[in-house]
């Protein structure tokens, strides 16, 4: 490539690299401001276009172009490969007669590109840093957990705490813990099967007093509401893909995608007679995310 060419060549380069750098820095500063995502798809498109045709120029026309083969040869130069070194070195280094350095114009148009290749990956990057933000925090432990505490009074949507002679056999209802009515992670369906205490599973007694039993009315499958009860079989239905649960034996899932039983939310009579929670849930409510891969 003649040093003209190469000029040429160069300044397209640190062009579209500075394009980059600015796009990048737009990105981040529109972002900062409040986002336009108008905006946001323009800077990025401009950052990464001017990357790529950088990235291209200089494998096209900067890179030496291969293929390559070289036949084995003694290690010693002779005087032809000197000679070649030397002409090669020149296109470089502007040597004088005596072989000093005089310039290096064309070492220096490559520590140009590599210093803008620089910025313009900085840039980018710092960009890029941003959007983590739009993540939000890390939600920790608060999945494992609902509003649910010891001693919650079950209220209905109303708010009003529900009494144990409230519901009727075959009477349901969706409760919330008191103070935290309309919370989407913690409705509950509310469900009397007998008027005297149920146990559903083993290591239950003592969760279901004078029938009532209280199961999430999140679905495991894909986290619909669970709102649909079949008294005549005692069996919860969710809407949204059909997954049945057995409610008279720990909400077992006997039909449908979802593989998890309903998790089931312990109860107690205070004094007056009004239903509370002995603690919360014992394992999170919702699809089984927590217990992929065991």
């Amino acid at each position: 490539m003649s040093e003209a060419a190469e000029r040429t060549t160069t300044r397209h380069i640190v062009v579209a690299l500075g394009v980059t750098t600015i796009a990048s820095l737009a990105l981040g500063v529109i972002y900062i401001a409040g986002g336009q995502n108008q905006l946001e798809g323009i800077s990025l498109a401009l950052a990464l276009g001017g990357l790529g045709y950088a990235l291209i120029v200089t494998a096209r026309r900067i890179l030496p172009q291969g293929p390559f083969t070289e036949d084995r040869h003694p290690l010693a130069s002779d005087d032809l490969d000197i000679a070649e070194f030397r002409k090669d070195f020149d296109t470089v280094y502007d040597l004088d007669a005596e072989g000093t350095v005089e310039s290096g114009e064309g070492l220096a148009r490559r520590r140009v590109i590599g210093r803008m290749l620089g910025a313009a990956g900085a840039a980018l990057g710092f960009a890029a840093i941003f959007p983590i933000a739009s993540l939000g925090p890390s939600p920790g432990r608060t999945l494992f957990r609902t509003q649910w505490k010891k001693g919650s009074r079950v209220v209905d949507d109303q708010g009003n705490p529900v009494h144990v002679d409230d519901l009727e056999v075959g009477g349901v209802i969706t409760v919330f813990p008191e103070g935290h009515v309309g919370s989407a992670d913690s409705q509950t369906l509310l469900i009397r099967l007998d008027d005297h205490d149920v146990t559903t599973r083993r290591g239950r007694k003592g969760w279901g007093p004078r029938g009532y039993v209280a199961y999430s009315k999140v679905c495991t499958h894909a986290g619909c509401p669970v709102g649909l009860y079949q008294q005549q079989f005692k069996k919860l239905l969710c809407p949204c893909h059909q997954s049945t649960f057995e409610v008279d034996t720990g909400a077992t899932p006997v039909f449908g995608p979802a593989t998890r039983p309903l998790p089931q939310l312990p109860l107690m009579v205070d004094d007056q007679g009004n239903l509370r929670s002995q603690r919360d849930y014992e394992e999170p409510i919702g699809p089984g995310f927590w217990n992929r891969g065991r």
